[in-house]
């Protein structure tokens, strides 16, 4: 049997892999070693590998193969959902994994994956087409991303991935925002969706749905825009000026 021919098959692979193929540990690890000394196969963290493509010189994992591989619970989110969704506009060297168990953050090839507490197990499907990538569906990413706009992505480059988006599903939206149930994330995601509410198709009843759930409290949609904001009475927010022209003029939001 070609080891190598059958790891080739995984987009990653533990040592537990290898020894479906050799019948135990120990040589599990003298064939990784070969094939390592051979630039066949790159160790990526402890116990994960990736088969390199010898045309390429590349391993054949993607970013976003590893980034599931970290943990069993892990999965793409955030902007890096959005990233592999299309929508981004930035293209970041990060990556965002969530996942049940925490993990250090770590480097493979420039690359930084970091760890994002998973908050609720709704709202991970795998990936069409793609073996081995689990991920936030497009309405948690969403729901996701606006809550933690000032930790991850910032807010301009969320803007410009929300005007990527022609359809999102109402009933999952208020799915995943009823599990968060906070008033501010309610606020927020029905002042924005508003605006883009005929791209996205969704209704009138779903922004009044969040519109009821805002409570009395006034907030700051971008809290590094205090300067620069005014008061809309509808949401009971504080909006940056000219909010909605920023991702045309390249203009910033600080957050």
């Amino acid at each position: 049997m070609d080891v190598f021919t059958e790891l080739a098959k995984y987009p990653v692979f533990t040592v537990d892999d290898v020894k479906k193929f050799v019948g135990n540990e120990k040589t599990a690890y003298s064939h990784l070693y070969r094939l390592m000394k051979k630039d066949l196969v790159k160790k990526i963290r402890k116990n994960i590998y990736s088969a390199v493509n010898p045309t390429t010189a590349q391993i054949v994992a993607t970013r976003y193969q590893i980034a599931c591989a970290i943990t069993d619970t892990a999965y793409i989110s955030h902007h890096s959902a959005f990233e592999y969704y299309g929508l981004a506009n930035q293209v970041f060297y990060e990556v965002y994994v969530s996942a049940e168990t925490k993990f250090n953050y770590f480097e493979y090839d420039h690359v930084t994956y970091k760890y994002v507490a998973s908050r609720m197990a709704e709202g991970v499907v795998e990936a069409k087409n793609t073996t081995g990538v689990r991920i936030t569906d497009l309405e948690r990413t969403v729901v996701d991303s606006i809550r933690d706009f000032n930790k991850i992505g910032g807010f301009e480059e969320l803007l410009n991935c929300l005007e990527g988006i022609h359809y999102l599903d109402e009933k999952k939206l208020v799915r995943y925002l009823d599990i968060y149930d906070t008033q501010g994330l309610y606020q927020r995601v029905g002042y924005l969706l508003k605006h883009y509410r005929k791209d996205m198709q969704l209704s009138k009843e779903f922004i009044e749905y969040c519109k009821d759930k805002i409570g009395k409290s006034r907030r700051y949609l971008v809290s590094g825009a205090k300067d620069y904001s005014f008061y809309n009475s509808e949401w009971e927010l504080m909006v940056p000026e000219g909010l909605f022209e920023i991702t045309g003029q390249g203009g910033d939001i600080l957050v």
